[in-house]
């Protein structure tokens, strides 16, 4: 690509590659000729192709360059607005920008409160630990506004963040630390991962990550005997490293096979009744609903195979393998992003359990192992930076999924982790570092919950659809255009950022913002305690520098720091962690739970009284309903050549799409029906909305299942329609705005059901990364859109 050269730099400095971080490696950059080279860290043993994303997405014409209004909102003030998302936006100085937020702000938090201001910002943002978008917000709200209403859980884990602290404890231990990639190369015998452990999720991480290890984990016990076995419905979610036997499943069954095994363990004698008895609470009562006592049926091999489309022989001889072997039971965080999501996290810690491996290296439970790099690695024994945020003077939160619940009803009732909640009345939304449409559900109902607001600001890089939606739109810069410090809890390498090229245009970083905006408002000193942003670099690694002189280890002053690649902080043992003591001695370390065990029943949930989640995991059907309309089952994963969807619009992304359109994948049985053929365009419906994609077959994606993955940008053909089509292929213009149950509210949006058809018609063009033009250059009247 082309890039004018940093005019703040020698051509002997240009020459030199600069450290630098991200969510998916660590790398060294530098800018010569007018091209962005890129160098991943030479100590990564499998870097990550997202990386070369950077270089196309640099100076694409989707970057945002000066601040925009939207026509409007400048025109006719703050107020609900149905053309959010297809108003024309008009340019402006930094300081009319600013002056006009700044007096927003003022009125919504004078004359409505702070309770009336939401403080979205969920999203990955930036690996750097000061430029981290989230924690600049919070800071800003809570200094100039006296506080937000905010989100709890993730989109990610929602299900699974309110269930662990009920049943199993900690949930970033069970995660962060307990069984590990040396474990699993060095103990484990059989590996049992219902949704797998994709490579594609676990290159990235919630902070920097400098070394990908799970490919040659996984190569290194299978070639000492370990045998994996995938349950679910797509082949690639495990790598060919890993040589795993596929137990190609209903999407959505994973809870019935699993009491399915443990009824043969149990019937046949096999299950561990001593640990039962001595590390759980509740087995008697789950055991009479497992054998049928509680409902006339039992949950046998036999009953299961009709619900998951595996066979009972196949089922009990799975159980019988299990037994006697160190073995371990991965639950991924795909199963419970869907209605009864909590229950397959409930449901796989009692089937390892009732193995009776729990704590043991390279056994037991290892829910989300795969997820993300951070997870099944050892957690670093000094502190890393971490910008303070401030106190929230607002008490009042949402589950993370439930925004449009919110918009659209506000003082409306609603239930959440057993208590009987209000939606707060939020009239101002501001987002910093995430996009709701993309990880958000049903966006058509999500546009309706947009409409509603009186403002929503946004600071953004580049035209996502997102900022499309907004009434204030704010660029800011990439990581690359600025200095930070990256880290991550789970990774030892700490990174001195630096930056590669100026800002582009006019994009300042997010604490820029803030500052200039936090002084008309009268908090400038409040937000910035008087620092620059390299004294607060220097402020924030000063901990660190601390923790490692307290264990007598080298600790480099900061300039010592900053000139280097890199430092190696010390790390804690790989030692099992809270469940490894447990096991050892459950009297003496108890679990955090009500019983100090691991909650097989739990009566805090019983007592819940929620019909969706009852005080023991079981099988409460399937997560959708099938139907003549929509026959097929949408699985709506993670994407492969991007994170999320962070710079879809680069080149390793790019080149991953057919025709400019995300590919589908689905199994030859289910296309020749239907006259689809290998590339052809295809049309995904259903009665939320529909989008294309390019079609590619293999017998890898299980008969009656469509894959989709996330995070191509929402490209509506008609913007201002009912339910536009998006050309480009975002399936969560198809999935459900519904929570996993009343006690988690977490998102739904892994599955889905859809008809699929070849799309003969014209082939609308895709301006997805096209910035916003007026109403007189579109369509007809020359408008940049490409066609595919």
């Amino acid at each position: 690509m082309s890039e004018e050269k940093p005019t703040d730099r020698s051509t002997e400095a240009e020459a030199a590659f600069s450290p630098h971080t991200s969510h998916w490696g660590v790398f060294s950059a530098r800018m010569r000729g007018g091209d962005l080279e890129l160098r991943p860290f030479p100590g990564d043993p499998d870097p990550n192709g997202i990386l070369w994303n950077f270089p196309g997405a640099l100076r694409h014409p989707a970057r945002i360059a000066r601040p925009m209004i939207r026509k409007g909102w400048l025109e006719n003030g703050p107020g609900p607005d149905d053309r959010r998302g297809c108003d024309d936006f008009v340019p402006v100085s930094w300081d009319k920008a600013l002056d006009l937020l700044g007096a927003e702000l003022a009125r919504i938090r004078d004359g409505f409160g702070a309770q009336a201001i939401f403080g979205g910002s969920y999203g990955w943002a930036s690996a750097g630990r000061f430029h981290h978008a989230q924690s600049q917000i919070h800071r800003f709200l809570n200094t100039a506004c006296g506080g937000y209403v905010r989100s709890v859980g993730s989109y990610s884990a929602g299900a699974s963040q309110i269930l662990i602290p009920h049943v199993v404890g900690d949930h970033e231990g069970l995660t962060s630390r307990n069984v590990s990639w040396d474990q699993i190369a060095a103990h484990s015998e059989i590996v049992l991962a219902f949704g797998g452990m994709a490579l594609k999720n676990a290159m990235v991480a919630g902070g920097s990550v400098s070394r990908h290890v799970e490919r040659g984990a996984m190569r290194r016990a299978a070639e000492r005997g370990c045998r994996f076995v995938l349950v679910g419905p797509l082949r690639s979610d495990l790598p060919d490293e890993a040589g795993a036997e596929w137990l190609s499943c209903i999407p959505g069954s994973d809870t019935a096979l699993m009491l399915a095994l443990v009824h043969t363990l149990v019937v046949e004698g096999l299950h561990d009744r001593a640990f039962l008895d001595s590390h759980t609470h509740g087995w008697p009562v789950f055991e009479r609903y497992l054998l049928g006592g509680a409902d006339g049926q039992p949950k046998s091999a036999e009953w299961a195979a009709g619900i998951t489309g595996i066979a009972a022989r196949n089922i009990v001889g799975l159980a019988r393998r299990l037994h006697g072997r160190r073995a371990l039971i991965v639950v991924s965080h795909s199963l419970q992003r869907a209605r009864h999501g909590e229950q397959p996290v409930w449901m796989g810690m009692v089937l390892a359990a009732a193995l009776g491996q729990i704590g043991l290296p390279g056994c037991g439970y290892g829910y989300g192992l795969g997820a993300i790099a951070s997870y099944g690695r050892r957690c670093n024994a000094v502190p890393i930076p971490a910008f303070p945020q401030g106190r929230n003077g607002v008490s009042d939160f949402i589950p993370v999924a439930r925004i449009a619940d919110m918009l659209l009803s506000p003082g409306a009732p609603y239930r959440f982790n057993g208590e009987t909640r209000t939606y707060p009345h939020v009239r101002l939304v501001y987002w910093a570092g995430g996009n709701p449409f993309h990880h958000h559900q049903d966006l058509n109902r999500l546009r309706r919950a947009f409409a509603r607001l009186d403002t929503l600001v946004v600071h953004e890089l580049a035209w996502t659809a997102t900022a499309r939606h907004a009434d204030v739109v704010l660029p800011c810069t990439m990581t690359l255009e600025r200095e930070d410090i990256g880290a991550a809890s789970n990774d030892p390498l700490l990174v001195p950022m630096h930056p590669v090229v100026p800002p582009h245009g006019e994009a300042r970083d997010d604490h820029a913002i803030f500052a200039d905006l936090a002084q008309r408002l009268g908090a400038r000193e409040a937000f910035t305690e008087g620092r620059s942003v390299r004294q607060w670099l220097e402020h924030l690694y000063e901990p660190t520098r601390a923790g490692l002189a307290a264990k007598g280890m080298s600790a480099p002053s900061f300039a010592e720091f900053w000139a280097s690649e890199g430092i190696l902080m010390p790390q804690q043992p790989d030692d099992g962690g809270y469940l490894r003591a447990f096991r050892d001695d459950p009297a003496a370390n108890p679990l955090p739970t009500p019983t100090g065990r691991l909650q097989i029943w739990s009566d805090t949930i019983a007592g819940f009284g929620e019909p969706d989640c009852p005080g023991h995991p079981a099988w409460l059907g399937q997560p959708y309903a099938t139907d003549d309309a929509a026959p097929l089952v949408l699985v709506a994963n993670q994407p492969r050549t991007r994170l999320h969807s962070q710079l879809d619009f680069g080149g390793h992304s790019l080149a991953s799409k057919h025709r400019g359109r995300e590919v589908a994948a689905m199994n030859p049985a289910d296309a020749a029906p239907r006259g689809i053929s290998e590339g052809d365009i295809i049309r995904l419906f259903n009665d939320r909305g529909a989008c294309l994609a390019g079609a590619t077959l293999t017998d890898g994606v299980r008969p009656g299942v469509v894959q989709l993955a996330t995070g191509a940008w929402y490209d509506p053909a008609d913007p201002a329609g009912e339910k536009p089509l998006c050309v480009h292929g975002n399936p969560n213009v198809l999935t459900r705005d519904i929570g996993s149950s009343a006690l988690a509210q977490g998102c739904t949006g892994q599955l889905t059901t859809i008809e699929v058809e070849r799309f003969d018609a014209a082939l609308p063009p895709i301006r997805a990364f096209d910035p916003p033009v007026p109403s007189s250059r579109r369509p007809g009247s020359g408008s940049v859109g490409r066609d595919g």
